[in-house]
């Protein structure tokens, strides 16, 4: 793991064991890492050492971000980080009280993530050329994610052997290397196996990949650049409301709910760890069953 410039050796030696007793991935390390740094130093500023830390101390760095109008999601994370980091210290008897014991996070408002209409994922799934190889690729993987609910970078890692073409269902690997089946539905696999067949060994060549969806230059595409594609597809499909990378996966869990899908089956299907993370969709359930009442019921 590469060092940021400064870093406290004690930063990287809890990253170290994080990265091995949880197999997190890079962006969640760097993540932490930014959080611990950014505290670390303020810490400098105020003559405290890391492992010295007492409650008054977080208690004057979170006054300190309120003042630079941090928000209540940012510091809610941090604060995730700061107790991770501290119970790592105690169970390996560096310190000998956690000081974020009783320090309570923000409340944070559930908001469900922006998602698309069905008629706007449509435009989307049509927006690509599939006489072009590259696209045609772009289509398959388009109609994967919004089948399966995949986050993009579990999207663009996907090797060929994770997907079962017989059985209809993918294999991934998620957040903290937790592993799940997803049915990827009839009209993906329709798309997929014509990816597979037309366009995937026009973009490999005489390359050899595991890859499920190559770049130009036969190797893995990065998130980012799926997600400059999604964005030319989106103003093809004149979708101007604003996305994110994982509105397709939102819309899939919006969907299903909406055509009445149990949460726990979502959650199963999304890889949420926890049912409360998935209930950001309830509001969602509720319209619908408010819209159902509407319809159906006499007095409605």
């Amino acid at each position: 793991m590469t060092n940021a410039k400064n870093d406290n050796p004690v930063i990287d030696l809890y990253l170290d064991a994080l990265f091995m007793e949880k197999g997190l991935s890079q962006n969640t390390l760097a993540s932490y890492r930014r959080d611990l740094v950014h505290f670390d130093r303020w810490l400098v500023t105020q003559s405290v050492a890391l492992l010295k830390v007492q409650k008054t101390d977080i208690h004057s760095y979170l006054s300190f971000r309120l003042q630079k109008k941090q928000s209540a999601r940012s510091t809610a994370r941090l604060l995730s980080c700061l107790r991770g980091f501290y119970q790592y210290q105690l169970r390996e008897s560096q310190i000998s009280l956690d000081p974020t014991l009783d320090i309570e996070s923000p409340q944070l408002p559930k908001t469900l993530p922006k998602s698309l209409s069905e008629e706007d994922v449509e435009g989307l799934l049509a927006a690509p050329d599939i006489n072009e190889p590259l696209e045609l690729r772009d289509r398959a993987m388009l109609e994967l994610l919004y089948a399966s609910g995949l986050r993009v970078t579990e999207l663009v890692s996907l090797q060929v052997g994770q997907l079962s073409m017989t059985q209809g269902v993918v294999r991934v690997m998620g957040k903290g290397s937790k592993e799940r089946l997803v049915p990827t539905g009839e009209e993906a696999l329709l798309w997929l196996q014509r990816y597979m067949q037309q366009a995937r060994p026009l973009l490999l060549g005489a390359k050899m990949s595991d890859v499920m969806f190559p770049s130009k230059r036969g190797t893995m595409m990065t998130r980012q650049t799926f997600w400059h594609r999604i964005k030319i597809y989106a103003q093809r499909a004149g979708i101007t409301r604003p996305l994110s990378p994982h509105t397709l996966r939102h819309a899939f869990a919006t969907h299903l709910i909406n055509h009445g899908a149990d949460l726990r089956v979502v959650q199963l299907l999304l890889g949420h760890s926890d049912l409360s993370t998935t209930q950001i969709y309830t509001h969602v359930a509720r319209e619908r069953m408010k819209d159902l009442h509407a319809e159906h019921h006499p007095r409605g």
